[in-house]
């Protein structure tokens, strides 16, 4: 017979002989009649009490904390009760005689504070599994039963080869693992933000650092956890190149995608908030990732567009050296218009424009006698590329038409002269008078 089996039967030995005792009874009466105390009271107490804590501003993780413990209000009083039971009934009998209420007072903290701190985790289920398992060790050790379930776990095994896995190995080694692995995402997130805030590296350089911090910590905390359970890990060697072969021929895109993400962040060829045109998409780059880089159209839509393609086509990065940018907007005008005082007006009309830059100036060049008009190239420059350029382009030929037409100058539509080769006899018809 294990150790755990001898442990619980003595245990339920002791129980049989407890609970033939009146104070037994007692005990179970005393935490029955404080929880429903508790029940009754936490009914008007939490909603107001959650009102007031919605209140708190600016800090949404100390808040859901708090929201948390006022919806266990009724554990807050229930123990808050049974510990001044527990004091009164020590006042009056022996210590023996509140076993069960310190019991329950020790348990009911326990799964109090546990389930109040899981909430910084915001997954539900993830946030429950762990609290379920911290609160098992836990009550195994208040209840004096940890090493007998050691034991026990370790009991149920088999044999891999030289390694023995048994449920104490397993829990063990998915402990140390999630531990692990959680403490390495904090210190690279933590890292990663202190990185950001370095204002001598530049934005490619930071999300490249960021990475490679990230999966360094990862990678480490990874191969720390198979050390700790124990695992060989040169073990992996044959077993990890036929992986590597497998995954080379499935994953191509993916590791494609991986690398050329990695020479984007090298070359830093683009980098977040730079105006780039791939193809048909016109927008600005948002968030450069492992597979694949962001970019935000003026129209709100955000194209994911894969790392390989920064690589392989022909990318427009109007602001790869500085942000600014060169627009030409062509126009016509009649013929019986003065040439000079035509491109005085258009660069006067250019520099009305808020996004026109006054330095470099706008130009106004003459570029041709046209068919009908003379032709003319209006060129200015912009420094935010990202803020839309039919729009500017758009203000620039309003403020043209508004300043032509106050000093005259006429923008000319096509005329067309037709010559009959035969004459042609006009006959006027006057319309039939009425009778």
């Amino acid at each position: 017979m294990s150790g755990l089996s001898q442990t619980i039967l003595a245990l339920l030995d002791t129980g049989r002989s407890y609970f033939a005792q009146p104070w037994t009874f007692y005990q179970i009466a005393i935490i029955a009649a404080c929880y429903v105390a508790a029940w009754l009271i936490s009914l008007k107490l939490e909603p107001w009490l959650e009102e007031r804590a919605r209140t708190i501003k600016g800090n949404p993780g100390l808040l859901r904390v708090i929201v948390s413990f006022m919806r266990r209000i009724n554990w807050v009083i229930f123990l808050l009760f049974l510990a001044i039971s527990r004091q009164a009934v020590l006042e009056l009998t022996w210590p023996s005689r509140t076993y069960l209420l310190a019991l329950a007072l020790a348990l009911g903290s326990a799964w109090l504070a546990i389930r109040v701190s899981s909430r910084i985790i915001h997954n539900k289920t993830t946030a429950r599994l762990i609290s379920l398992a911290i609160f098992s060790y836990v009550a195994l050790g208040i209840l004096d039963l940890r090493p007998e379930a050691a034991a026990f776990l370790d009991q149920v095994a088999f044999q891999v080869g030289n390694l023995r896995i048994s449920i104490l190995f397993v829990l063990r080694t998915i402990l140390v693992t999630a531990g692990l692995l959680w403490i390495a995402s904090l210190m690279g997130n933590f890292l990663d933000n202190r990185i950001h805030t370095v204002e001598d590296l530049s934005p490619s350089f930071k999300v490249l650092a960021g990475k490679v911090v990230k999966i360094g910590l990862i990678v480490a905390a990874g191969m720390m956890a198979l050390s700790s359970a124990g695992i060989d890990l040169t073990a992996f060697t044959v077993f990890s190149g036929a992986v590597g072969v497998g995954l080379g021929f499935g994953l191509q895109k993916v590791v494609s995608n991986f690398i050329s993400g990695v020479i984007i962040l090298v070359d830093r060829s683009i980098k977040p908030g730079d105006t780039i045109a791939l193809g048909e998409t016109f927008g600005w780059i948002r968030e450069l990732r492992a597979r694949f880089v962001s970019v935000i159209t003026r129209d709100g839509r955000e194209y994911l567009i894969p790392n390989e393609d920064f690589i392989t086509q022909q990318v427009v990065n109007w602001s790869f050296s500085d942000k600014l940018v060169r627009l030409d907007v062509e126009f016509g005008v009649s013929y019986d218009s003065d040439p000079h005082e035509v491109t005085r007006l258009a660069i006067s009309a250019a520099g009305t424009i808020d996004r026109v830059l006054g330095n470099p100036s706008p130009v106004c060049w003459m570029t041709a006698f046209g068919a009908s008009s003379l032709d003319f190239k209006l060129r200015f420059w912009i420094s935010d590329p990202q803020a839309g350029l039919t729009n500017v382009r758009g203000k620039v030929l309003l403020a043209l038409w508004d300043v032509f037409k106050e000093n005259g100058v006429n923008i000319p539509f096509p005329h067309r002269e037709i010559i009959m080769r035969t004459p042609v006899e006009v006959v006027r018809r006057d319309p039939p008078e009425a009778e």
